[in-house]
This record gives structure tokens, sequence and C-alpha cells, in this order.
């Protein structure tokens, strides 16, 4: 029986009109009940692409594009790591032009690192509809630059990602491509307001694809992921599994690029973070993030509970909580080396005047921690603040001595005192320059996802180091500051003081053991116990230390108070 070709869309000869009557012949329906059950025979015998040699071609599928079909089909979230030039964005659109064919009321959201890299790729979702036999199309009821709309309810709509995109709807399917490229802010934002309510379905998918462009948000979900920290399944290509890449290719390829390592990052898929970093490039790679114990809405994460007689120091660099900088602090136990970040906090809205109460709370629970404040902005009233009103008497003060610049801790010695310390070139340098050899030498374990991705970005400028332009540096400025704080003779003192106050105290329990069998205990616990007092004396243990010990007895229960 002969086809009727039906009324086109709006004039549009390729596109099939809405409640247009298809007779199919036999063949027809045969096709099509494949097409519906198999998308890859309908990719390779009905999907064209535009190729730049051929022009219109049929899609040729690759082994691991192959693959990405059926991790999508199978998973209800992928995370794809491809080379450049390499077919991922197509394969992308062929699976949602199947989806939206063959599945009533299915709504699909592209999302991209620019509009621009969006509407490219509606175009191409367009002409491969388009060049589809009408007995294949569902007739069209909207057909605009960014959105498609289907008689059968099903819907495409493509936008640039970002903290407002596709919000307020529903949507069966997310692409998020090319999401290495998006600028950490907008991608924090994006996944903090948008995500959660496109993933909370329980039959949505997301896909994200991308290639590699150092160490940001996908990176961390790819290294989640490939570790089974999160419900994304991986799939990777290599350049080499593309038809016609063989080593001439590599070498004509390798020419038209700025350097090897663009070549290592585009087409070898490797991680690296920006050049000339404070850290060198192959130790950020071996850096391994962890999952926080506790994270709180406004930017708290907990990585270790406080324990009884640990030593904490908190660095704090303060912003104005305006939207731009953050607001941020590392908590270090310095109890023994390797020191270890166990919390940390960055927040870019909190009110200033807010900070010192939270400082407040997280110090006290670990351990009354030595607080470091950066003031040369507002943070010399977040320290006054955490000072004079909170009562928190372990905020470090700072002499100014001329020349000699800022010291910790010397206030008998002259010169002027205050609060925090003000950041300097020299404070910074000297920072700076501790922090690189404590990570590379292992001395300070660093967890952190954020603090690693901000390192990443962390480069050498003039005399000095500062955040890539587009980056942010608050918490590397935080570690900058303990970097500096640990070559402070008041620091060693604080940690050397404290470790010979736990070997007394294991020492003096040892006795105790010691004596029980003979009843000591029981008949001459008082003297025992101003022995031990006099003991205490004798030792180099300030009253200061001695206080601290014996306010701060956690148990179990505290940590669940809190």
């Amino acid at each position: 029986m002969p086809r009727k070709q039906g009324e086109a869309y709006l004039g549009n000869p390729l596109l099939k009109g809405p409640n247009v009557q298809i007779d199919y012949s036999k063949e027809d329906l045969e096709k099509y009940v494949r097409c519906a059950s198999d998308p890859e025979y309908f990719l390779e015998n009905f999907m064209k692409i535009v190729t730049l040699d051929h022009g219109p071609q049929l899609i040729q599928l690759y082994d691991f594009q192959r693959q990405i079909i059926r991790s999508i089909t199978d998973n209800r979230f992928t995370i794809c790591k491809i080379p450049r030039q390499s077919g991922k964005s197509t394969i992308m659109i062929g699976y949602i032009l199947h989806a939206i064919l063959f599945t009533n009321n299915y709504k699909c959201a592209i999302l991209a690192n620019k509009l621009k890299t969006a509407t490219e790729l509606m175009n191409r979702l367009k002409f491969a509809y388009e060049s589809l036999p009408k007995w294949l199309q569902q007739g069209v009821v909207e057909w605009n630059k960014l959105s498609i709309s289907l008689e059968n309810g099903s819907k495409v709509v493509a936008s640039s990602t970002s903290s407002s995109a596709v919000r307020g709807d529903s949507f069966n399917f997310l692409l998020l491509d090319e999401f290495a490229f998006v600028p950490p802010n907008i991608a924090e934002d994006f996944f903090s307001s948008v995500y959660p309510t496109i993933s909370s379905g329980k039959t949505s998918k997301v896909v994200i694809v991308s290639t590699p462009n150092g160490m940001n948000a996908f990176y961390k979900l790819w290294k989640d992921a490939a570790a089974g920290r999160n419900n994304y399944k991986t799939v990777e290509a290599f350049w080499h599994q593309v038809p016609g890449r063989d080593q001439k290719w590599v070498e004509e390829t390798k020419k038209s690029l700025q350097s090897e390592r663009q070549w290592v990052a585009e087409y070898e898929c490797e991680f690296l973070g920006s050049e000339d970093t404070l850290i060198k490039p192959s130790k950020l790679a071996s850096l391994v993030h962890e999952n926080p114990i506790s994270e709180t809405m406004d930017g708290l994460k907990i990585y270790e509970v406080p324990m009884k007689n640990h030593i904490y120091t908190m660095c704090v660099d303060v912003a104005r909580g305006i939207g731009s900088d953050y607001h941020a602090f590392t908590l270090i136990d310095c109890t023994a080396m390797p020191y270890k970040v166990v919390a940390r906090f960055r927040n870019n809205t909190m009110p200033a005047m807010v900070l010192p109460n939270l400082l407040s709370v997280v110090g006290n629970k670990y351990n009354e921690a030595y607080v470091l404040i950066e003031i040369n902005d507002i943070g010399q009233q977040v320290a006054d603040i955490l000072h004079d009103e909170l009562d928190y008497e372990n905020v470090a003060t700072i002499t100014v001595k001329g020349k000699k610049g800022q010291k910790v801790g010397e206030g008998f010695g002259g010169g002027r005192t205050q609060y925090g310390v003000k950041m300097s070139q020299q404070i910074k340098k000297t920072g700076c320059m501790v922090v690189k050899e404590m990570v590379e030498q292992d001395k300070l374990i660093l967890n952190d996802f954020d603090l690693i991705a901000e390192l990443s970005t962390y480069v050498s400028k003039g005399a000095s180091y500062e955040a890539t332009i587009g980056y942010n540096d608050d918490l590397v400025a935080s570690l900058v500051l303990f970097g500096w704080l640990s070559t402070q003779n008041y620091f060693k003192e604080l940690v050397n003081t404290e470790i010979r106050q736990r070997l007394f105290e294991e020492k003096l329990r040892k006795l105790e053991e010691d004596l029980v069998p003979f009843g000591f205990l029981e008949s001459d616990e008082d003297d025992l116990s101003r022995d031990a007092s006099a003991l205490a004396r004798e030792t180099p243990v300030n009253d200061y230390i001695e206080s601290k010990r014996q306010q701060h007895r956690w148990t179990d229960k505290d940590f669940d108070d809190w």
C-alpha cells in the first residue's frame, strides 16, 4: 500500500505535523518494531550526522559508544570520561532521539558548559530528526531554537548549566555535557539547587559526559564512582578506540596542540591540575579525598571526631559573606606527624558577624582548638568578637615587632599586640613553602576534595602564588596560615608541652596500675593524689595546659550531644 507523506510542520517538508496519519507497509512496521526495541539498530540504520569529509552520513557505532548506550539503558546514573572529538556528544544525541521517539511523555534536558554548546547539540538533534523517514517521526508540536515538543508528549530542552537551569520542571533524562568545563561556582550551585530535584526521582536518568579538565566537580564524581562512593557507573574511552587514529594521526594532532600537557589531558584523559602549581602535579594526582563523616548545609565538613587530649589548631580566612570570596577554615590535628585535616568550613553567604559563633562552637568541641584568624579586612572584628564577647580564650595573640615582623604569643618582649595575624608577603611566602614541604613529604594529610581542588589551581604568579582566574583559594589561604603558624616557637612549644603531658599521664596511669595489687589505692588514695599533683608540678607542664587537660574528658555522650 502506498504511504502518504502527510502534512509538513509549519511548511518544513522534512517534518511531520501533528495528527497526521501514516499508512505503514509491512516492511515499515517490522523496522519500526525493531527500532523501538534495539537502539543500536535504530542509530546505525536511521540516524544521520554531518561529517567534515563526506557530509551527511549514517552513524557507525564504535565499541565504546555501544557500551555507553548499554550503561545508560541498564543504570540510572552514568558518567563517561571520553577524549576530544570521539563522538561522545553524537551518541548522547542518538540516545535522546531514540527515547523521545519511542517513549511517550519522555522529557529530556540537555545542559552544556556554554549556551553555544547547548544550541549546537540541539541543532544536531534537529538535523538527525529531520533526516528520519516520516513513518519513524512523531508529529511535531513545537520546534524552537532550544526546545522540541512532540505529539506523543515527549520533549527536549537545551540550556547552559546553571543554578537556574530547568528549575521547576521534572525530567526523565538529564545530560550534562562537557561538565568538567563548567566553572566551579556554577557547578556547585547547580548541584545544590537543581540537581537534587531531578535525581531524586525513582526512574530518572542522569548522564555526565566530559573530557577531563583538571581537578573539579567532574573529577570528584569520576573518582568517587571509580571507588564505589556514589551510584554512577563509569564508562571511559581512549583515543585509539576511534577507527583511523594511528601513530601518524597522533603526531599530526600533537603538532596542532599547544603542549604535550594538552595532549595528555584532552586525548589521554588524565586529570591534570594547572601548570606551575604550589604542589607538584604528580603529588596532587596522588592525593585521595574522603567522604566526610558529617556535613552541614552551610559548608562545614567533619572528617574525624574530637579525640581526648588531642591538640587542634584552626586557621581562619575571613571574607565579607556577600557571595564572592569565602569564609574558610581548616581544623588540623597537630598531635603528631603526619598532621591531618579533621574538619573544614567554606561559605560565601554567612554574615561575617555570625562566623565567630561557629568558630566558638567548633573550637570548643575540638578541645578548645588554638585559633589563628587572618585580620587584613573584616577579620579583626571576627577575632575581637570571638575573644571579647564569646570569651574564647584560645585566640592567637600576635605581637608586631617592627622589622622583625609578627610573632605568635610573644607579648612580653615589647611591640604592639593584636588578636589575629595580618597577611603579608613574607608570611604568605613562608606559609606556602611550609605547606609545600609538608604535603609533598606526607607530613600533612589532606582529605578534603575542595581543598585538593583549590591546590590544583593555586599557581605561581610573580614571586607569589594565587588562584587561577575564575577559581577560589580561600581554603588554601587558611592552610597557608597554618604553614606559617607551624614555624612559630609558640606553636612548637604548645605541641611539645602537650606531648610531654600525655607521656607523663601515661606513666602515671601505669604507676597506678602497678600499685593496685598492694591495696594502696584504697588506703592511701588522697596521699597518692597529692603525690601525683606534686610530681606534675615538677614536670615542665605549664598551668594553662594542665587546666585544659582537666577540663576535657571527652566521652561518647559529649559528641552525641553535639
